[in-house]
């Protein structure tokens, strides 16, 4: 069994990975980082977007390592970063309906949007309880 955390470096996704790390430490947790792609990119701008795309999944990958050793749970805990390219929801639905992940749990934080702020904004964590192969465990 594999557990997936999304993370952001949000304070609601450090909830969630310091509540995956003291319950399932036993589990293989997989922590996946979602670099959000900008749209409309063309003809010569594709290179340089690929370009940049790298260098931010380098520097998202970094600095998840960073904060993750930060957490006070992570001392002794075994997890893998993953990280992706895209839309967050989309992403962290993606990586669990992949079967070679063998993911049977989510964790997601969330930022508790009530209101019209959520239906505005949109909610990352409410797509992901929706389309989710699996269980998901939000956490605020």
């Amino acid at each position: 069994m594999a557990v997936l955390v999304a993370y952001d470096g949000s304070i609601p996704a450090q909830k969630a990975v310091s509540r995956a790390f003291e319950e399932y430490s036993d589990e293989e947790i997989v922590l996946l980082r979602v670099v959000e792609a900008a749209g409309g990119s063309t003809g010569a701008g594709i290179s340089l977007a690929k370009e940049a795309l790298r260098d931010e999944r380098e520097k998202a990958s970094t600095d998840l390592e960073e904060h993750v050793a930060e957490l006070d749970a992570a001392d002794g805990v075994e997890y893998r970063t993953e990280i992706a390219v895209g839309n967050p929801a989309r992403e962290v639905v993606e990586f669990a309906e992949n079967e070679d992940n063998e993911i049977e749990h989510i964790l997601v934080g969330s930022h508790g949007r009530k209101g019209m702020s959520r239906v505005l904004l949109g909610s990352v964590a409410e797509t992901i309880v929706r389309r989710a192969p699996v269980p998901v465990t939000v956490v605020r």
